[in-house]
């Protein structure tokens, strides 16, 4: 075992500090989306912006001073969907986003979600740049449906390009979790 292999990470660190923050800021984001005036929505959108940049932030921590713990694995997902989830929930609520597009979204989320679970037994698939792009996408768009005076063309392209790489990389992480899980049969000699 190296050093590095031996050291134990705190769970209090820093990476997972600010992913705790995310979950903390939902509610307050919430809250000011729902208050009537351009302020409050202006409001929400730095709320949102701020949430949206920790969730950069941790992961970049974590992986530049090797603070990856389990509680971070577990959590830093948890609130990136807390965070898009409540975003793309309260803009349909709102009447301001069409729902089957959060259905659909929020669907692929909680499909993956599951998958990933189900297959922690046999191995974890990493995050594909293509996840990367779709998680950037749902930023923007959100951001887009939060800016007040943004054209609706606008926002709906942006948007239905989210929703077409977001459906397509859930496809893709479909494709490598059957795959994956042959190549684990084919080494136990199903």
């Amino acid at each position: 075992m190296t050093r590095d292999e031996r050291r134990v990470v705190s769970p209090w660190n820093i990476a997972n500090v600010l992913t705790v923050l995310r979950l903390v800021l939902v509610p307050f984001f919430v809250f000011c989306l729902f208050l009537p005036g351009t302020g409050w929505r202006v409001a929400a959108l730095g709320v949102f912006a701020v949430a949206s940049i920790t969730d950069h932030l941790d992961g970049e921590l974590a992986r530049r001073y090797g603070l990856i713990t389990d509680f971070g694995k577990i959590a830093d997902p948890i609130a990136d969907k807390a965070l898009t989830g409540a975003a793309l929930v309260s803009l349909s609520v709102l009447g301001q986003l069409p729902w089957w597009v959060t259905i659909v979204i929020l669907g692929r989320e909680l499909g993956i979600t599951v998958l990933r679970l189900a297959l922690l037994r046999h191995a974890v698939i990493p995050a594909s740049y293509g996840g990367k792009v779709k998680t950037a996408l749902q930023i923007t768009a959100i951001v887009l449906y939060l800016l007040p005076f943004v054209p609706d063309p606008v926002r709906w392209l942006v948007m239905g390009v989210t929703v077409v790489v977001t459906v397509g990389t859930g496809a893709d992480y479909l494709l490598r979790a059957v795959k994956l899980r042959q190549v684990a049969r084919q080494a136990r000699g199903e």
